[in-house]
């Protein structure tokens, strides 16, 4: 598990993978969102935009992702 830190209260999902080096751009992300492969918090997700905060945990592949707030 790797966690990401965040400044702010929130990122978005698409913002998130290319922050953590899963994905190499936004094509990608979107791509990925679309086939089903990422969750967040357990549940697949397709929504680029969607909201993350801290302690949200996001899975793509072998990669989870875990929302630190910075304090």
């Amino acid at each position: 598990m790797q966690d990401i830190e965040i400044r702010g209260d929130m990122i978005r999902l698409g913002q998130l993978l290319k922050l953590a080096g899963v994905v190499d751009s936004g094509g990608e992300a979107k791509a990925a969102l679309q086939e089903g492969l990422v969750t967040v918090n357990g549940e697949v997700d397709d929504r680029r935009g969607r909201q993350l905060h801290d302690g949200d945990l996001v899975a793509f592949g072998d990669d989870v992702l875990r929302i630190v707030a910075a304090n």
